[in-house]
């Protein structure tokens, strides 16, 4: 193996394990920031303030201005992916452990399905995905216990149901961007995504009255490292590491990061915030995620399998919680 060689696989190796690692330590991260900072206010700064970087980032390696259409898609899709989808998880978060958040957030590729089967001119999945629709219900109702249908679940009900409604809402947002207007910049169209949707967090925090009852003085050290660790890493360094994947990996490598980081979520939840681990949740997140992987491998094939022109690429998906 040439030097060349061994230093682009060294590189390969560092970015794969950002995004395992990085992404999959968010969920916790987001735990510990709201734990003293508002849900809203602490995500309306965090993204204002990657999304900025972003920006910059993106028109000092000369990508275009974005036009008016442009702004109009990162709009809705900062709507629904990220005010609607990661909005869920930070507010969620206060009553749910960041573990099961991950493993509830896993089954987003179930909802894109299902979506782009019921939209109008939509296809029908392949038949063995329906496995992998069946595996995911089922690996939810384990997660959450049966008692949450009536109220009394092992998972807090109206967290489980925020996260839900949160899965939902992201990937309404993932397929709307398949279709939409975008930037020829993936790092643009991420930085548009983040700044509409700072701003709907910010919106959402005077209306609630974050602002007038946020006490900096009040926040904790673990509470700071949290929000900082979601601005620098969570944002910065896993996104970068993730278009890096994309450029020298195949798609469907650097989409496995899905299946990696609801584990890394749970044993983070496990080893650092004392957060129980259940025989119950075990089963339910193999469950989970093998019926993640069918969607993912099998509505792959099907895409490579039809003729039809090349989707194009879809940077709506790229950020992460």
């Amino acid at each position: 193996m040439t030097p060349e060689a061994r230093a682009k696989r060294g590189r390969l190796i560092a970015a794969f394990a950002a995004v395992y690692v990085i992404w999959g330590s968010t969920y916790l991260a987001i735990r510990y920031a709201v734990g003293t900072i508002p849900p809203f206010l602490m995500a309306g700064t965090r993204f204002l303030v990657s999304g900025a970087i972003l920006y910059a980032w993106a028109r000092r390696r000369g990508a275009e201005a974005p036009s008016r259409a442009v702004w109009r898609a990162g709009t809705i899709t900062g709507l629904l992916m990220l005010f609607g989808g990661n909005g869920g998880v930070v507010w969620a978060e206060q009553r749910v452990p960041s573990g099961i958040t991950a493993l509830l957030v896993a089954v987003v590729p179930l909802w894109m399905v299902l979506m782009e089967w019921l939209r109008p001119g939509g296809r029908r999945p392949h038949s063995a995905v329906f496995l992998g629709l069946v595996l995911g219900l089922v690996g939810i109702v384990l997660l959450v216990g049966p008692g949450a249908f009536v109220g009394h679940g092992d998972v807090d009900t109206i967290g489980a149901l925020a996260l839900m409604v949160a899965a939902i809402a992201w990937a309404a947002g993932s397929i709307y961007s398949r279709h939409a207007a975008r930037p020829s910049s993936a790092v643009m169209a991420t930085a548009l995504q983040m700044l509409t949707g700072g701003v709907m967090f910010m919106l959402a925090a005077a209306v609630s009255g974050e602002l007038t009852r946020f006490d900096i003085h009040a926040v904790t050290l673990p509470s700071a490292i949290g929000y900082f660790y979601l601005v620098t890493f969570g944002s910065l360094v896993g996104f970068t590491a993730y278009v890096y994947l994309l450029r020298n990996t195949t798609p469907a490598k650097a989409s496995t990061y899905a299946y990696v980081n609801p584990v890394v979520a749970v044993l983070l939840g496990w080893a650092i915030a004392n957060e129980p681990v259940s025989w119950r949740t075990a089963l339910a997140a193999a469950v989970i995620l093998v019926g993640v992987a069918i969607i993912s491998v099998k509505g792959a094939s099907v895409k490579r399998d039809a003729v039809k022109a090349p989707e194009p690429k879809k940077e709506g998906e790229l950020v992460r919680a």
